[in-house]
């Protein structure tokens, strides 16, 4: 057994070297690690790869399925403009209307697709109001990780916890067990961000979108229809003045046009709007209710599938049937099945409504048309397809509707114990598929399986710390070193080895690794072991000190245009005011 142990430890002390110079990519350290481990004969291969099969892992792989429906629905995007408002408030109040429901919203969704859905939405409302996204990006996800200690679900981290306490012979975390802990850190940690966030974050703004003579702009027009919001309102109070990567330039009124558009200018209904823009920009105002494309009788618009129904650019070609015909006249809709919604012409802004637009050798269209259509049309002499276009999350009202009750039901089961979570979040998966609110072919795209595979091969790891008596031997140490300050000295000992290891690993890795020596502490003392396991599902959450720490944080890095001490300045009083806060909420809860 010696020989294990150091072998063991030899091992984990080469991983934990791999990792902090990353040199390899951190799969391919776990899995070289594991592998050494079987050679070594300190696991069986069953024992090293059941990783795959934890309760824990397999509920985090459900989960990014349904958060996937929910976001392929748009729901998030619905709320943006409640979360983000009009950007003319304080900073500080800006910060706070923003992280409050990004925290609430996290305590029921993993916060690795939380914070995917916000970082494009905050980056075009930061670009429409002249903001810098790097005030807000970092903020975001902390604020995402603290509201994943609230639940269960939260966060991956208390699930693999939570599969680790079962496979021992424990009874797991409850869904709101964690809360009592996690709720009073993540107001704590909001108040900190929005109290000292604007004075410690930097201010880094992106280059602006801005249409110019090497711009492909494509010309859009929109009807103001009497349910339009900002009817009554100048173009300037309806924040179409200074949108990024789309230029209102005319109004058609009464066959009376108004060029250029005036900031002044009152929004009447009836009024047809000519807007200029790129692809991706076009495709998400179109969505803006009250605002009607052309309608047509083959799509809905506003609430087709976008896993159905598909965005292409095509250009006319020198031979083709369609030119000289306006596009109303040229019968595109019931030819080829598809909806032109928008029209470059290189060269010159066209200032005439879609409809009425000849067409030339050389137009490039802007398409929506089913997923077969390139297969369909590709061979085509009409015109030539150059490209997909950006996709925009796109779901009918029917299917926002069902995606939103399995989850609150999915809730609902896991929260009053009528089915194992894993059972509901499977159970949720199956109806979803079932109602075809999901599609097969989509789940690869919802599943981040680089994040499965880590956590799968840490446990093997933590496996074999386990069965060589590393475990027991680094329990003892930690126990012999930390009696002295009494048990709340080893939880801050445990507390803090999780926090470095999280630090410099993963946060899944390091609480499958930190896990078996915390059992073999409890079982020396004859602690509650639930005391033991909130430490470790808190301090390999509450991971802000370095961007690598933690994967949300790891996806604001590139965006926000950060610097590594910027997550220093901020996270690290940051994790040590929460870890404080922390360790005294467990000691008076449970020890």
């Amino acid at each position: 057994m010696d020989f294990q142990l150091w072998y063991t430890a030899a091992i984990l002390i080469l991983l934990t070297v791999f990792l902090i110079k990353e040199w390899i990519e951190i799969e391919i350290v776990l899995f070289s690690a594991v592998m050494l481990l079987i050679i070594g004969n300190v696991i069986s291969i069953k024992d090293a790869f059941a990783g795959f099969s934890n309760e824990g892992m397999l509920t985090i792989a459900m989960m990014f399925i349904v958060a996937g429906a929910l976001n392929n629905a748009g729901i998030l995007r619905q709320i943006n403009p409640v979360i983000f408002g009009k950007g003319n408030d304080s900073p500080r109040l800006k910060l706070f209307r923003i992280l409050i429901p990004t925290s609430a919203v996290s305590a029921f969704m993993n916060n690795t697709p939380v914070v995917a859905m916000l970082i494009p939405a905050l980056r075009t409302w930061a670009e429409k109001y002249h903001l810098a996204p790097s005030k807000f990006l970092i903020p975001i996800s902390y604020a995402a990780i603290l509201g994943g200690m609230c639940t269960l679900i939260g966060t991956s981290t208390n699930l693999i916890v939570h599969g680790l306490m079962i496979d021992h012979g424990m009874k797991g975390i409850g869904f709101f067990e964690i809360s009592k802990i996690g709720v009073p850190l993540a107001i704590i940690g909001v108040l900190f961000l929005v109290i000292l966030g604007p004075r410690l974050l930097p201010e880094r703004k992106e280059p602006m979108v801005e249409l110019g003579e090497n711009t492909r702009e494509f010309v859009i027009e929109l009807k103001v229809m009497p349910n339009y919001e900002n009817i009554g309102k100048t173009i300037e109070d309806a924040g179409m003045r200074h949108l990024t990567g789309l230029f209102l330039f005319q109004i058609e009124r009464d066959s009376r046009i108004i060029a250029p558009a005036h900031p002044d200018e009152i929004i009447l209904p009836g009024d047809r709007l000519f807007f200029t823009g790129i692809p991706k920009t076009i495709l998400e105002f179109k969505k803006t209710p009250g605002l009607a494309l052309t309608e047509d009788a083959h799509f809905d618009i506003k609430q087709y599938d976008a896993s159905q129904v598909k965005t292409f650019e095509g250009v006319i070609s020198a031979n083709s049937p369609l030119i000289g015909k306006t596009v109303r006249d040229s019968n595109f809709r019931g030819r080829y099945e598809s909806v032109i919604i928008a029209i470059h012409r290189q060269g010159e802004r066209i200032k005439r409504k879609v409809g009425d637009i000849v067409l030339r050798p050389g137009d490039t269209v802007l398409l929506l048309a089913e997923k077969n259509f390139r297969r369909k049309w590709y061979h085509s002499r009409d015109f030539f397809l150059i490209a997909g276009a950006e996709s925009v999350p796109s779901k009918p009202y029917w299917q926002r509707v069902i995606s939103v009750a399995v989850f609150s039901i999915m809730i609902l089961l896991a929260v009053f114990e009528v089915l194992p979570l894993l059972s509901a979040a499977g159970l949720a998966v199956i109806v979803l598929l079932l109602t075809k609110v999901i599609r097969p072919p989509e789940i690869p795209q919802f599943i981040d399986w680089r994040v499965l595979i880590v956590i799968a091969l840490s446990l093997g790891v933590a496996a074999a710390v386990e069965k060589s008596g590393l475990a027991e031997f680094l329990a003892n140490s930690l126990v012999n070193f930390g009696i002295s300050f009494g048990i709340f000295g080893i939880l801050t000992t445990i507390y803090i080895l999780t926090s470095i290891y999280t630090t410099i690993i993963t946060n899944n890795a390091a609480a499958a690794l930190i896990f078996p020596v915390v059992y073999s502490i409890t079982a020396k003392l004859g602690a509650d072991p639930k005391a033991f396991a909130m430490t470790i599902m808190i301090a390999a959450a509450a991971s802000f000190a370095t961007p690598i720490s933690y994967q949300t944080n790891l996806m604001v890095y590139g965006p926000g245009g950060y610097k590594f001490k910027d997550f220093l300045k901020i996270g690290v009083p940051l994790q040590c005011f929460t870890g404080a806060c922390a360790l005294i909420l467990i000691y008076v809860y449970y020890l």
